[in-house]
Protein backbone atom coordinates (compact mmCIF):
# COMPACT_ATOMS: atom_id res chain seq x y z
CA UNK A 1 0.00 0.00 0.00
CA UNK A 2 1.30 3.77 -1.08
CA UNK A 3 2.40 6.02 1.65
CA UNK A 4 -0.07 9.01 1.60
CA UNK A 5 1.58 11.82 0.40
CA UNK A 6 -0.83 14.51 2.18
CA UNK A 7 2.50 17.23 3.50
CA UNK A 8 3.39 19.04 0.49
CA UNK A 9 6.62 20.30 2.32
CA UNK A 10 7.83 16.78 3.08
CA UNK A 11 7.71 15.39 -0.54
CA UNK A 12 10.97 14.43 -2.73
CA UNK A 13 11.69 15.54 -5.95
CA UNK A 14 9.92 12.59 -7.60
CA UNK A 15 6.86 12.76 -5.32
CA UNK A 16 6.80 16.40 -6.14
CA UNK A 17 7.01 16.15 -10.02
CA UNK A 18 4.83 12.80 -10.18
CA UNK A 19 2.07 15.09 -7.99
CA UNK A 20 2.50 18.73 -10.27
CA UNK A 21 2.80 16.73 -13.70
CA UNK A 22 -0.76 14.74 -12.66
CA UNK A 23 -2.70 18.12 -11.13
CA UNK A 24 -1.70 19.51 -14.51
CA UNK A 25 -2.88 16.81 -16.71
CA UNK A 26 -6.55 17.18 -14.54
CA UNK A 27 -6.29 21.09 -14.45
CA UNK A 28 -5.29 21.90 -17.91
CA UNK A 29 -8.01 19.78 -19.92
CA UNK A 30 -10.83 21.42 -17.72
CA UNK A 31 -9.34 24.64 -17.89
CA UNK A 32 -9.31 24.66 -21.55
CA UNK A 33 -12.15 22.70 -22.47
CA UNK A 34 -14.03 25.35 -20.48
CA UNK A 35 -12.85 28.10 -22.76
CA UNK A 36 -14.17 26.38 -25.64
CA UNK A 37 -17.15 25.72 -24.29
CA UNK A 38 -17.78 29.46 -24.26
CA UNK A 39 -17.66 29.40 -27.49
CA UNK A 40 -21.17 28.18 -28.12
CA UNK A 41 -23.10 30.53 -25.36
CA UNK A 42 -26.35 32.20 -26.92
CA UNK A 43 -25.68 29.53 -30.31
CA UNK A 44 -27.01 26.01 -29.34
CA UNK A 45 -29.56 25.02 -31.15
CA UNK A 46 -32.43 25.54 -27.88
CA UNK A 47 -32.42 27.72 -24.86
CA UNK A 48 -32.32 24.55 -22.78
CA UNK A 49 -29.21 23.33 -24.39
CA UNK A 50 -27.26 27.07 -24.27
CA UNK A 51 -27.98 26.81 -20.51
CA UNK A 52 -26.80 23.16 -19.89
CA UNK A 53 -23.44 24.11 -22.18
CA UNK A 54 -23.05 27.47 -19.88
CA UNK A 55 -23.82 25.00 -16.69
CA UNK A 56 -20.70 22.87 -18.19
CA UNK A 57 -18.52 25.93 -18.81
CA UNK A 58 -18.73 27.02 -15.58
CA UNK A 59 -18.44 23.44 -13.98
CA UNK A 60 -15.38 22.75 -15.83
CA UNK A 61 -13.41 26.19 -14.85
CA UNK A 62 -14.33 25.44 -11.43
CA UNK A 63 -13.19 21.69 -11.66
CA UNK A 64 -9.90 23.57 -13.26
CA UNK A 65 -9.50 25.70 -10.55
CA UNK A 66 -9.88 22.60 -7.63
CA UNK A 67 -6.96 20.85 -9.29
CA UNK A 68 -4.81 24.28 -9.73
CA UNK A 69 -5.74 25.30 -6.22
CA UNK A 70 -3.88 22.14 -5.13
CA UNK A 71 -1.05 23.32 -7.04
CA UNK A 72 -0.72 26.00 -4.96
CA UNK A 73 0.38 24.08 -2.47
CA UNK A 74 3.22 23.37 -4.50
CA UNK A 75 4.09 26.78 -4.63
CA UNK A 76 2.43 27.65 -7.77
CA UNK A 77 -0.13 30.74 -8.28
CA UNK A 78 -2.86 30.96 -10.40
CA UNK A 79 -0.71 33.54 -12.91
CA UNK A 80 1.78 30.90 -13.07
CA UNK A 81 -0.60 28.38 -13.99
CA UNK A 82 -2.65 30.28 -16.73
CA UNK A 83 -1.67 33.65 -17.51
CA UNK A 84 1.88 34.20 -17.43
CA UNK A 85 2.41 30.74 -18.29
CA UNK A 86 4.51 29.60 -21.54
CA UNK A 87 1.74 27.93 -24.21
CA UNK A 88 4.26 24.98 -24.73
CA UNK A 89 3.73 24.46 -21.20
CA UNK A 90 0.16 23.02 -20.91
CA UNK A 91 -0.37 19.23 -20.78
CA UNK A 92 -3.94 19.17 -22.16
CA UNK A 93 -4.95 17.06 -24.34
CA UNK A 94 -5.31 18.16 -28.40
CA UNK A 95 -8.92 16.92 -28.35
CA UNK A 96 -10.23 19.83 -25.81
CA UNK A 97 -7.89 22.67 -28.32
CA UNK A 98 -9.57 22.22 -30.96
CA UNK A 99 -11.72 24.93 -32.57
CA UNK A 100 -15.65 23.90 -33.29
CA UNK A 101 -16.26 23.49 -36.50
CA UNK A 102 -18.67 26.71 -36.81
CA UNK A 103 -22.25 25.82 -36.22
CA UNK A 104 -21.90 22.17 -35.59
CA UNK A 105 -23.66 21.02 -32.25
CA UNK A 106 -22.46 17.33 -33.62
CA UNK A 107 -19.25 18.46 -32.55
CA UNK A 108 -19.98 19.89 -28.89
CA UNK A 109 -22.19 16.97 -27.84
CA UNK A 110 -19.59 14.09 -29.07
CA UNK A 111 -16.59 15.65 -27.86
CA UNK A 112 -18.58 16.27 -25.05
CA UNK A 113 -19.10 12.81 -24.77
CA UNK A 114 -15.87 11.51 -25.56
CA UNK A 115 -14.15 13.55 -23.02
CA UNK A 116 -16.90 12.88 -20.09
CA UNK A 117 -16.28 9.19 -20.39
CA UNK A 118 -12.56 9.66 -19.95
CA UNK A 119 -13.02 11.91 -17.37
CA UNK A 120 -15.67 9.51 -15.19
CA UNK A 121 -13.09 6.86 -15.47
CA UNK A 122 -9.87 8.79 -14.38
CA UNK A 123 -11.84 10.41 -11.77
CA UNK A 124 -12.38 6.68 -10.49
CA UNK A 125 -9.20 6.12 -10.94
CA UNK A 126 -8.20 8.76 -8.22
CA UNK A 127 -11.05 8.17 -5.27
CA UNK A 128 -7.99 6.82 -3.68
CA UNK A 129 -5.33 8.43 -4.26
CA UNK A 130 -2.53 8.82 -1.92
CA UNK A 131 -3.14 12.74 -1.41
CA UNK A 132 -5.63 13.19 0.53
CA UNK A 133 -6.57 16.44 -1.36
CA UNK A 134 -7.23 14.66 -4.76
CA UNK A 135 -9.17 12.19 -3.18
CA UNK A 136 -11.13 14.98 -1.07
CA UNK A 137 -12.14 16.40 -4.97
CA UNK A 138 -13.13 13.70 -6.87
CA UNK A 139 -16.62 13.22 -5.58
CA UNK A 140 -17.78 16.78 -6.12
CA UNK A 141 -16.14 16.79 -9.93
CA UNK A 142 -17.64 13.40 -10.36
CA UNK A 143 -21.45 13.81 -9.80
CA UNK A 144 -20.81 17.57 -12.04
CA UNK A 145 -19.74 14.97 -14.72
CA UNK A 146 -22.37 12.88 -14.74
CA UNK A 147 -24.79 15.29 -15.60
CA UNK A 148 -22.49 16.42 -18.43
CA UNK A 149 -22.29 12.92 -20.24
CA UNK A 150 -26.07 12.31 -19.47
CA UNK A 151 -27.08 15.71 -21.86
CA UNK A 152 -24.26 14.57 -24.37
CA UNK A 153 -25.76 11.48 -24.73
CA UNK A 154 -29.02 12.46 -24.87
CA UNK A 155 -28.42 14.53 -28.22
CA UNK A 156 -26.30 11.82 -29.36
CA UNK A 157 -29.38 9.51 -29.54
CA UNK A 158 -31.45 12.38 -30.90
CA UNK A 159 -29.26 13.34 -33.38
CA UNK A 160 -28.18 9.80 -34.50
CA UNK A 161 -32.15 9.14 -35.14
CA UNK A 162 -31.97 11.12 -38.21
CA UNK A 163 -29.98 11.48 -41.82
CA UNK A 164 -28.20 14.73 -41.40
CA UNK A 165 -27.27 14.79 -37.87
CA UNK A 166 -25.95 11.46 -38.32
CA UNK A 167 -24.29 12.50 -41.02
CA UNK A 168 -22.72 15.10 -39.18
CA UNK A 169 -21.57 12.87 -36.46
CA UNK A 170 -19.89 10.72 -38.29
CA UNK A 171 -17.93 13.35 -39.44
CA UNK A 172 -16.94 14.50 -36.30
CA UNK A 173 -16.02 11.27 -35.04
CA UNK A 174 -13.87 10.75 -38.04
CA UNK A 175 -12.35 14.31 -36.95
CA UNK A 176 -11.97 13.57 -33.16
CA UNK A 177 -11.40 10.37 -31.97
CA UNK A 178 -7.73 10.40 -33.12
CA UNK A 179 -7.79 13.34 -30.62
CA UNK A 180 -9.83 12.33 -27.71
CA UNK A 181 -6.97 9.22 -27.93
CA UNK A 182 -4.81 11.51 -26.84
CA UNK A 183 -6.03 11.98 -23.03
CA UNK A 184 -4.64 8.65 -22.89
CA UNK A 185 -1.29 9.89 -23.96
CA UNK A 186 1.66 10.09 -20.97
CA UNK A 187 3.11 13.43 -19.92
CA UNK A 188 6.78 11.30 -19.84
CA UNK A 189 6.74 7.05 -19.35
CA UNK A 190 8.31 7.45 -16.10
CA UNK A 191 6.84 10.21 -14.91
CA UNK A 192 3.60 8.44 -15.45
CA UNK A 193 4.59 5.48 -13.65
CA UNK A 194 5.61 6.81 -11.02
CA UNK A 195 2.34 8.33 -10.77
CA UNK A 196 0.53 4.86 -10.35
CA UNK A 197 3.63 3.82 -7.88
CA UNK A 198 3.31 6.35 -5.34
CA UNK A 199 -0.44 5.61 -5.36
CA UNK A 200 -1.83 9.25 -6.84
CA UNK A 201 -3.85 7.20 -9.86
CA UNK A 202 -4.68 3.82 -9.42
CA UNK A 203 -4.79 2.55 -12.84
CA UNK A 204 -2.23 3.47 -15.80
CA UNK A 205 -3.33 4.87 -18.74
CA UNK A 206 -3.28 2.09 -20.71
CA UNK A 207 -5.84 0.48 -18.66
CA UNK A 208 -7.80 3.81 -18.19
CA UNK A 209 -7.58 4.11 -22.63
CA UNK A 210 -8.75 0.40 -23.20
CA UNK A 211 -11.37 0.56 -20.71
CA UNK A 212 -12.87 4.14 -22.16
CA UNK A 213 -12.40 2.15 -25.24
CA UNK A 214 -14.74 -0.86 -24.09
CA UNK A 215 -17.55 1.84 -23.58
CA UNK A 216 -17.67 3.90 -26.37
CA UNK A 217 -16.52 1.86 -29.33
CA UNK A 218 -20.04 -0.11 -28.65
CA UNK A 219 -22.10 2.68 -27.49
CA UNK A 220 -21.36 4.68 -30.68
CA UNK A 221 -21.04 1.81 -32.93
CA UNK A 222 -24.68 0.89 -31.80
CA UNK A 223 -25.52 4.57 -33.14
CA UNK A 224 -24.64 2.73 -36.87
CA UNK A 225 -21.53 4.91 -36.23
CA UNK A 226 -18.10 3.79 -37.95
CA UNK A 227 -15.03 4.27 -35.55
CA UNK A 228 -12.28 4.93 -37.08
CA UNK A 229 -9.63 2.28 -36.21
CA UNK A 230 -11.45 1.52 -33.38
CA UNK A 231 -8.03 -0.98 -32.31
CA UNK A 232 -10.30 -3.53 -31.71
CA UNK A 233 -7.99 -6.71 -32.34
CA UNK A 234 -8.83 -9.99 -32.31
CA UNK A 235 -7.39 -12.36 -29.10
CA UNK A 236 -8.51 -15.66 -28.74
CA UNK A 237 -11.45 -15.27 -31.24
CA UNK A 238 -12.89 -12.50 -28.61
CA UNK A 239 -11.98 -8.66 -29.34
CA UNK A 240 -9.87 -6.54 -27.05
CA UNK A 241 -9.39 -2.66 -27.41
CA UNK A 242 -6.38 -1.01 -27.75
CA UNK A 243 -4.60 2.08 -28.79
CA UNK A 244 -1.70 1.72 -31.32
CA UNK A 245 0.38 4.74 -32.49
CA UNK A 246 -0.91 4.62 -35.74
CA UNK A 247 -4.15 5.88 -34.55
CA UNK A 248 -2.68 9.24 -32.73
CA UNK A 249 -2.55 12.41 -34.45
CA UNK A 250 0.90 14.23 -35.07
CA UNK A 251 -0.04 16.89 -31.84
CA UNK A 252 -0.69 14.94 -28.78
CA UNK A 253 -0.85 18.05 -26.40
CA UNK A 254 0.80 15.64 -23.27
CA UNK A 255 4.16 15.99 -24.82
CA UNK A 256 3.75 19.63 -25.55
CA UNK A 257 2.88 19.66 -29.04
CA UNK A 258 0.39 21.30 -29.50
CA UNK A 259 -2.02 22.21 -32.67
CA UNK A 260 -1.73 25.91 -34.28
CA UNK A 261 -5.44 26.49 -33.06
CA UNK A 262 -4.26 26.27 -29.00
CA UNK A 263 -1.85 29.11 -29.64
CA UNK A 264 -4.77 31.00 -30.88
CA UNK A 265 -7.01 30.04 -28.30
CA UNK A 266 -4.14 31.29 -25.69
CA UNK A 267 -3.27 34.60 -27.71
CA UNK A 268 -7.18 35.24 -27.17
CA UNK A 269 -8.08 34.07 -23.08
CA UNK A 270 -4.43 35.90 -22.11
CA UNK A 271 -5.37 39.14 -24.64
CA UNK A 272 -7.20 41.27 -21.78
CA UNK A 273 -4.76 40.21 -19.11
CA UNK A 274 -1.66 41.40 -20.82
CA UNK A 275 -3.31 44.73 -22.16
CA UNK A 276 -4.54 45.74 -19.10
CA UNK A 277 -0.90 45.47 -17.68
CA UNK A 278 -1.64 43.09 -14.67
CA UNK A 279 0.70 41.11 -12.84
CA UNK A 280 -1.91 39.26 -11.11
CA UNK A 281 -5.40 37.74 -11.28
CA UNK A 282 -9.14 38.79 -9.88
CA UNK A 283 -10.52 36.62 -7.11
CA UNK A 284 -14.22 36.45 -7.08
CA UNK A 285 -14.41 33.60 -4.70
CA UNK A 286 -12.94 31.80 -2.05
CA UNK A 287 -10.35 29.50 -2.11
CA UNK A 288 -11.96 25.77 -2.20
CA UNK A 289 -10.97 24.34 1.19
Amino acid sequence: MSTTLDDPTDLDERERTALETLLKRLGDDEFVLAERYTEWQVRAPSLESDLALANNAQDELGHARLWYDVLADLGFEERDLVYERDPEDFRHSTLVELPFEEGDWADAVLRSYLYDVAEDLRLEALEDSSHPKIADRVGKIRSEEEYHREHAQNWLDRLADGEEGHERLQDALDRLFPHALTLFEPVDPDIEADIVDLGLRDATLEELGEEWLSIVVPYLESLDLVVPASGQRDADDEFEFAVTREMLPEARGRDGSHTDAWFDLYDEFTHTYRDLGRSDTTKIMDEPE
